[in-house]
């Protein structure tokens, strides 16, 4: 084999190897974590209906609203939530975040994060004293002793216990986004030494809906002894029980976009842990911490600060509550990935750039441009080895011709040909390297930063985190009909052939760009599979968020144009040349018959 064919198998061989990946993640991942979901949905739906106590479990079978009022509440009002705290327990188990709708729809719902004891799904954070007789349980009652509804500068203060016992004076307090401070204060009243050790939890009843695309962390997430801990959902009850001593740190549950975080006092040794318990047929996930235990002779008090996060995964809020309350390590709560040293930059510079012109679609195109300008010289030397290769095609198929019967020629005498124009036959496979980890990272920014959701760019795309709306089968909205609610076929209208407006324009800038590389020497059967490769791609990343597609877009663009302006320099042949030589060929044949007329 020449070397000219060498050069195409290996970048058929790798651009088979993206397709095959990318297949892997965007169709077969998702149809098995669709399947897996299904499975595990049925197992907890004919185990719904318990409540959450430390030891035990009772059925229940009522709604949220019924769990809600099965407790006296305080109301709790911010800029950034609305919801209350079950006085039953003290329990922080009803939480909405008030700026971030469910859907774009004009009257969406706010997102859920809390959900109250008792109800289908349930998921709270509670806070209390273990060891000791006659301190507050989850059954306890509180009683309020200060404030009616907590808001940021108004906290609530809650009384449980009384003489004879231990008796617990929590101070609630909010900020404007989304941290809640805890603090105990605990006096021994009875006649004898107490020992008791403070603990916190978050519990989430039953596994929630994940994200399809298996790529994302939803699940167990910490900072513990130094290190970040990701321990998946489908994973975290497979894992068995580890306690891990820590100062310092955090831990708590995690979604694509919501955290619900536990932050002891910084600088006071904790036990921390993840575990699953399965009460009553339902699987609790639970992320909690104890300190170590205090013994309090008769009179005495001790008091304990505990935080909570609760809300979206900001990353400018996460970093402000890193500084300003030394939380190591906090912005890790955002999924990043193994090319963090990629993903991290991108999110800057998007932000960057999205500050100035005020639209994450606009900073996307910018830093495609960036990313092209810091590629340039690399690209561009590929390119022109490209070119040149192509130029030489013809005297390539002069010398197979030549010599028909005798590879060896073939090889030495196009290996020759090679040296004398100085052209690196290997040297084109490197721009279908470049864009691999570039795809990743970009992916990663776009699916699991809070601040891509429900970015709108122009026209019809309203999030960018979602695949484009449009399709083409009702000709991208002209004609007055919704595919989905056709009977029968509906589901696959609005599936497999749901194909919107970017991802058919990729596709023909693909197509373009595919066209301008030379195919001398390749296969009909490797000839007839690159051709097909912009459809199918065209079809794989149909579904993938529009900001993918904005940006391979663009980015393919901007690399056609660069290998154009180099393929002219050279004088190779390419079909934007081709193209124009048509249009002025017609042009000058239409202007001569008109004269002739």
């Amino acid at each position: 084999m020449d070397k000219d064919s060498s050069r195409n198998t290996i970048a058929f061989v790798v651009t088979a190897l993206v397709m095959v990946v990318l297949y892997q993640v965007f169709i077969l991942g998702p149809a098995q974590k669709r399947r897996e979901q299904a499975l595990l949905a049925e197992r907890a739906a004919a185990a719904r209906g318990h409540a959450l106590q430390p030891q035990a479990a009772a059925p229940f079978t009522i709604s949220r609203d019924q769990a809600a009022a099965s407790s006296p509440r305080v109301s709790i009002d911010t800029p950034a939530l609305k919801g209350s705290i079950a006085l039953v327990g003290a329990r922080i188990d009803d939480l909405f975040l008030k700026q971030y709708p469910e859907t774009l729809a004009k009257n969406s719902p706010p997102v859920e994060l809390f959900r109250p004891r008792g109800a289908p799904n349930a998921y709270f954070a509670s806070f209390g004293w273990t060891g000791a007789a006659g301190a507050p349980d989850p059954n306890t009652v509180w009683q309020v002793q200060s404030g009616g509804v907590l808001k940021p500068g108004q906290p609530v203060v809650l009384r449980a216990g009384g003489p004879g016992g231990v008796q617990v004076v929590r101070t609630i307090r909010v900020d404007d986004r989304f941290m809640f401070t805890i603090s105990d204060q605990v006096t021994n009243t009875s006649a004898t030494p107490v020992t008791l050790a403070p603990y916190a939890s978050v519990q989430r009843w039953g596994l929630p809906t994940l994200s399809p695309t298996p790529i994302i962390h939803e699940g167990a997430v910490g900072v513990m002894g130094g290190s970040l801990k990701l321990i998946p959902f489908k994973d975290w009850k497979k894992r068995p029980e580890q306690q891990t001593p820590t100062t310092g740190g955090w831990l708590g549950v995690t979604d694509k976009y919501w955290l619900a975080a536990l932050i002891p006092d910084q600088k006071t040794p904790v036990t921390g842990d993840y575990r699953v318990t399965t009460l009553n047929g339902v699987d609790v996930y639970e992320a909690d911490f104890t300190a170590p235990p205090r013994t309090l002779g008769p009179g005495q008090s001790t008091t304990e600060t505990t935080r909570l996060f609760a809300g979206a995964k900001k990353v400018s809020v996460l970093r402000d509550y890193e500084k300003s309350l030394g939380i190591p390590r906090l912005d890790e709560a955002v999924d990043w990935g193994n090319f963090w040293f990629l993903t991290r930059p991108f999110f800057w510079l998007l932000s960057l750039f999205q500050s100035w012109v005020g639209n994450f679609g606009l900073a996307l195109l910018m830093v495609t441009v960036v990313v092209k300008a810091a590629t340039f010289p690399l690209a561009n030397r590929s390119y022109a080895s490209m070119s040149r290769m192509k130029k030489l095609a013809p005297e390539v198929e002069a010398i197979k011709k030549k010599f028909p019967d005798d590879p060896a020629k073939q090889q030495q005498e196009t290996m020759a040909l090679y040296q004398r124009e100085k052209v690196n036959p290997l040297g084109g496979c490197l721009p279908a390297l470049i864009p691999i980890p570039i795809f990743y990272a970009l992916y990663k920014v776009l699916f699991v930063t809070i601040e891509m959701r429900h970015a709108p760019f122009f026209g019809w795309i309203h999030d960018l985190s979602a695949p484009d709306p449009t399709t083409i089968v009702n000709l991208f909205g002209l004609l007055p009909y919704n595919p989905a609610l056709l009977p029968g076929i509906g589901p696959i209208l609005d599936g497999p052939l749901h194909i919107g407006a970017w991802p058919i324009l990729y596709g023909l800038v693909m197509w373009l760009s595919q066209n301008m590389n030379s195919t001398t020497g390749i296969d009909p059967t490797q000839r007839f599979i690159m051709q097909a490769f912009p459809l199918v791609f065209t079809f794989m990343l149909a579904h993938s968020p529009a900001g993918i597609l904005i940006y391979w877009t663009w980015s393919a663009l901007l690399s056609t144009l660069q290998q154009y302006v180099i393929m002219h320099r050279y004088k190779a042949e390419n079909p934007i040349d081709s193209f124009i030589a048509r249009v002025r060929g017609g042009a000058e044949a239409g202007a001569a018959a008109a004269g002739k007329g």
